[in-house]
């Protein structure tokens, strides 16, 4: 029986599914990984340089334009992020039909995506590690589990 690990942050998703050779020895095999270009890099080198700016000083002459802020346009992707992370994870655990697998994420995402998994994907749920794993080299990834 094989058990699949997910390893996530807002930028990577990486599954593993392990298995064991005839001796018993644990197989580590990479199913799943993309990296998420809205998790990296930030904010501003997402916006334009120049509809939020304000090209005047609002002096004798000059007119302040602001065209508005990004308000809680952090927080929005973050939230979407979330959600197609947790999708992403309901959709393989169903996929590899798996009934026992482990969890690492990122310790500011880890209670959101649990809390956005459905039931019976949350119930086979065996170890949930609140931290970012994803850049662990596959062969020492099981250790962190066991």
């Amino acid at each position: 029986m094989s058990k699949i690990i997910i390893t996530v942050d807002l930028g990577h998703f990486k599954a593993y599914r392990v298995t064991s050779d005839p001796l018993g020895r644990p197989i580590i095999e990479l199913i799943e990984s993309y990296d998420s270009i809205e998790g990296h890099g930030k904010l501003s080198e997402k916006l334009s340089d120049t509809a939020g700016r304000f090209t005047g000083g609002g002096g004798e002459g000059e007119v302040a334009k602001g065209y508005g802020e990004p308000h809680h346009l952090e927080l929005e992707i973050r939230k979407k992020l979330v959600k197609m992370i947790a999708m992403d994870i309901n959709a393989l655990i169903k996929k590899e039909d798996c009934k026992s697998w482990y969890l690492a994420a990122g310790k500011k995402i880890n209670k959101e995506i649990v809390n956005k998994l459905e039931p019976e994907v949350k119930a086979g749920l065996e170890k949930n590690i609140p931290g970012d794993l994803t850049n662990v080299r596959k062969s020492e990834i099981l250790s962190h589990f066991t």
